[in-house]
């Protein structure tokens, strides 16, 4: 009998201790696969610079013409994150955030161009202030920064869509 209480104790804290390595481990080892996955989300944007083309209100994959939102949509796609079509749908599918400072690489990153206060274009966040974009017939994919130029006071929230 007291063999089998001094088992079950040390089972006990066998399964207590592993239990607390796994619970302890499971938020680096999700960061990890986040950072990665970004990662290729970013790799993947970028491989498609000077292959893509603009055009308003278009997804064609197999021409390679999307508009700014069937562009993030088809990249997320090929990295195994399914996204609706539309920079303001867009918004729905993940966490908000509020801050550029916030921003994390791999985060969709929401602007206003024609109207004040109402989303209407969308990019990938890269890091350091930066967003690569499928912008406009005459400049197709580009990496653009946020504190400069046109996008300065354009920003409106971003989207965290991997998690």
């Amino acid at each position: 009998m007291k063999q089998m209480k001094k088992f079950t104790a040390l089972l006990l804290a066998a399964v207590l201790t592993f239990g607390a390595a796994t619970m302890i481990a499971a938020p680096k080892a999700e960061a990890a696969t986040a950072s990665s996955t970004a990662s290729k989300v970013i790799s993947i944007a970028k491989s498609y610079q000077g292959k893509v083309q603009y055009e308003y209100g278009v997804r064609n994959e197999s021409k390679l013409i999307f508009d700014c939102s069937s562009f993030t949509q088809f990249v997320y796609k090929k990295a195994g994150i399914k996204l609706p079509w539309g920079a303001n749908m867009q918004t729905k599918y993940g966490t908000k955030i509020t801050k550029i400072s916030n921003l994390k690489p791999g985060d969709l990153v929401h602007f206003s161009v024609s109207t004040p206060g109402k989303i209407g274009h969308v990019g990938i966040y890269i890091g350091n202030g930066k967003f690569i974009h499928n912008l406009s017939p005459k400049y197709d994919v580009v990496i653009s920064d946020m504190s400069s130029g046109n996008w300065k006071n354009r920003f409106i929230q971003g989207t965290r869509v991997i998690k």
